[in-house]
């Protein structure tokens, strides 16, 4: 067999592999939406000022920040599923939400402020963002975990960490719509340790459940 040839087959055989997982992956994930989107009514809730929130920007800003994470993490995931991927010059992409919160952050402190910064740092919610985020993302990590073993990730446990951003990512939007504190300072904080969280446990689940 050519070289060429060899060379041709494996890119197809990625290429439909990722295209694959990448359907498993939506699947999965429409599966396991509903179970978070249940657990999240029947514990918390929409807030009840939703439409006044709804005006403010830093409200609306925590949905971009956490969608942003999902989504940039989804298309990381989907490359690391590959055997032969690596994931120089594809981390990058988890920048995006990072540079939102930061934005965020610096448009914030131009404002004036009737609470100092340590006030809106530290919120009212922090414990309850902490244990919430990761209970409404824990069903979306298990779907993506199943849904990457269709691939062969070269690096289980970063893939596995990865998983567990896009879980945190979709889990914190919802959270998001219940949460008091819109500063940018406690979004910074608090649903970057939740975040952070979820990638260890998904790092942990993914060095067993994606090695081959």
């Amino acid at each position: 067999m050519k070289t060429e040839r060899l060379i041709t087959m494996l890119a197809a055989d990625a290429a439909s592999r990722e295209r694959s997982t990448g359907s498993a992956l939506a699947l999965a994930l429409l599966a396991a939406l509903p179970v978070s989107i249940v657990l999240f009514i029947v514990t918390l809730g929409v807030r009840d000022d939703v439409h006044m929130a709804m005006r403010n920007p830093f409200f609306d800003l925590k949905f971009a920040v956490t969608m942003a994470l999902a989504v940039t993490a989804i298309i990381l995931g989907l490359h690391l599923s590959r055997p032969e991927a690596s994931p120089r010059g594809w981390m990058w992409l988890l920048l995006a939400p990072v540079l939102l919160i930061a934005a965020g952050i610096v448009g914030e402190m131009m404002m004036p402020q009737s609470q100092p910064w340590l006030t809106r740092l530290i919120g009212n919610s922090a414990l309850a963002c902490l244990m919430s985020i990761p209970v409404f993302s824990l069903p979306l990590l298990v779907a993506v975990l199943l849904a990457l073993r269709r691939g062969a990730p070269a690096r289980p446990a970063l893939a596995g960490a990865v998983a567990g951003l896009i879980a945190a990512g979709l889990g914190a939007t919802l959270y998001a719509s219940h949460c008091a504190d819109d500063s940018p300072l406690f979004v910074a904080v608090w649903y970057s340790m939740a975040a952070g969280l979820m990638a260890i446990i998904g790092a942990l689940a993914g060095r067993r459940l994606l090695r081959y």
